[in-house]
């Protein structure tokens, strides 16, 4: 192979290596807006909800609906679930705030059984 076909055939390889959109997001001017990541549905809380996580969990359950979320107003809610002892959290307005931006948000349930458990909320 001569010299002519060997760069013709690294550069053609060099330009199917690398992504188009890293050759086309590059631009000479700053005067453009930014543009908006993607929004991603799957994990919004005011349209499907939220899951949770309980530390040290046996059985404690909670379920924050996404017309709670919503709503956006303090509410207590009982996460006795399977256990055989209750516990309560309560999740304050504010923290639904955080839930209506898609961030999760930590609480303590109450110490109904003895001791606490750290409660995660996250979009669902």
């Amino acid at each position: 192979m001569d010299r002519k076909t060997f760069i013709k055939k690294t550069i053609g390889a060099l330009v199917v290596a690398i992504p188009a959109y890293s050759i086309l997001s590059c631009s000479g001017s700053d005067d453009s807006q930014p543009s908006s990541p993607p929004q991603d549905n799957s994990t919004n809380c005011a349209s499907n909800g939220t899951s949770s996580s309980i530390g040290t969990n046996h059985g404690h359950t909670l379920t924050v609906s996404a017309a709670d979320v919503t709503a956006g107003v303090e509410k207590t809610y009982d996460i006795q679930g399977g256990s055989p002892h209750a516990h309560s959290v309560t999740v304050t307005a504010e923290q639904f705030t955080t839930l209506q931006s898609n961030q999760q948000v930590s609480v303590t349930s109450s110490n109904d059984g003895g001791h606490t458990h750290s409660v995660t909320i996250s979009c669902a």
